[in-house]
């Protein structure tokens, strides 16, 4: 079955940065765009960034642009979000996902905080 694993979520001071993974299986992963999610507390899920499936094509929520850098590896099945100069405001549980949503990892959290 479809499994969307993510790691490298945890506590980063303002500034910071993390780099968070996706592993992926259970079904061609090369086949499939990928994207980011976050979800801050009271507040509704958002789109981070999107890859296509080779990695040709990447977009970006205007919150994140020149700071996030969303890459894949086709070899490992594995997904990646790049983050830099982390502000509070990032503070979410961040979740990869397939396409736009028809699977989901369970998330993991990032705490962006002094």
């Amino acid at each position: 079955q479809v499994q969307l694993v993510e790691s490298g979520g945890g506590l980063v001071q303002p500034g910071g940065s993390l780099r968070l993974s996706c592993a992926a299986s259970g079904f061609t992963f090369s086949n499939y765009a990928m994207a980011w999610y976050r979800q801050a507390p009271g507040k509704e899920r958002e789109l981070v960034a999107f890859i296509t499936s080779g990695g040709g094509y990447t977009n970006y929520a205007d919150s994140v642009k020149g700071r996030f850098t969303i890459s894949r590896d086709n070899a490992k099945n594995t997904l990646y979000l790049q983050m830099s100069s982390l502000k509070p405001e990032d503070t979410a549980v961040y979740y990869c996902a397939r396409r736009v949503g028809d699977y989901w990892g369970q998330g993991t959290q990032v705490t962006v905080s002094s």
